[in-house]
């Protein structure tokens, strides 16, 4: 198809009317949350959803989250076990997304689950994404915004330089606070830790009363971010460095000479925040290839250090 005119659409009343309208006429609008911009389509319009795949370039085997304004709207599509109550209700609206059986009457496109019997769900905390959703009154399919497999978008800049062309418009948030995807949990046969994202999975467990199990690297995707390769730039990553070598940018973390810094003060939340911007920083500097500073693997760490694991590995 040829290129579109991609439209920057303002964070007010009129920008959101025009983003509702575009996806109710089955056009892709990417929207801020609070965790990176997503990609949004009409989750009940076929055309609208494959439209995600080719503008992304995103394997069909890959399921979609989907976003809805509230614990009520989601009931509509999934089945509601206690557990869901009790994670909805301490974590939603927030960065957190459920995996859970899909209604036989949820109408939505099979492209959104990949042909799983599962869903993915949630509901966003960024007002701007819940005023859409409450103004578009339907369920949005949106992974990232970005061309699948590159670093994940936290400004509308981002989602410019890799869509441009492809999408219809990009609602503008300005930067996403939390600045990594959503926490995945799903619930059956027993609570499991799909995807670290930005809510710790302490905080999850401290809920549950019980320890999350977790997902199986290399098994087939049951939900979104499980690919071994993701999140990448384009240049090579070495992970754990102390120290640059001859040629490498150098990413760090806490006190210390570096190129870019996630958090001189060691605060995870910061660096998450901090994390796929910095990328985009270094890939747009012409990096040939990036040393990352050793990341804490605990709290937000583990999801900053599961995107970095998949950056860095092999290209797919």
């Amino acid at each position: 198809m040829p290129p579109l005119s991609t439209e920057t659409l303002a964070p007010d009343e009129g920008g959101i009317a025009r983003a509702a309208a575009l996806l109710e006429g089955g056009g892709l609008v990417a929207l801020p949350t609070e965790t990176v911009y997503g990609l949004g389509a009409d989750a009940r319009n076929g055309l609208a959803v494959a439209r995600i795949f080719e503008a992304k370039g995103r394997p069909r085997f890959n399921p979609l989250i989907v976003h809805v304004a509230s614990i009520q709207a989601a009931q509509r599509y999934v089945e509601w076990p206690e557990q869901a109550d009790v994670l909805a209700g301490a974590f939603w609206p927030g960065p957190l997304t459920l995996v859970l059986p899909l209604r036989a009457d949820a109408g939505l496109s099979p492209l959104v689950t990949a042909g799983l019997d599962t869903l993915a769900i949630r509901v966003p905390a960024h007002p701007l994404a819940r005023r859409l959703l409450e103004v578009f009154g339907g369920p949005v399919a949106a992974p990232s915004a970005n061309p699948s497999g590159r670093i994940s978008p936290t400004t509308a800049a981002h989602v410019l330089a890799g869509l441009s062309g492809r999408i219809d418009a990009v609602l503008d948030g300005g930067p996403c606070p939390v600045g990594v995807e959503s926490t995945i949990v799903g619930l059956s046969p027993r609570p499991a830790l799909l995807r670290p994202g930005g809510l710790p999975s302490e905080a999850i467990e401290a809920a549950l009363g019980e320890a999350l199990a977790a997902h199986e690297d290399g098994a087939a995707p049951t939900a979104p971010g499980q690919l071994a390769s993701h999140y990448a730039p384009k240049a090579g990553m070495r992970l754990n460095a102390e120290i640059p070598r001859e040629g490498e940018a150098f990413l760090g973390f806490g006190p210390g000479a570096c190129d870019l810094n996630l958090s001189e003060s060691g605060d995870l939340t910061e660096a998450a925040a901090n994390l796929f911007g910095h990328l985009h920083q270094l890939d747009a500097s012409g990096a040939k290839a990036i040393a990352v500073a050793p990341i804490p693997d605990r709290g937000l760490g583990r999801a900053i250090n599961d995107r970095l694991r998949r950056a860095a590995a092999p290209r797919t």
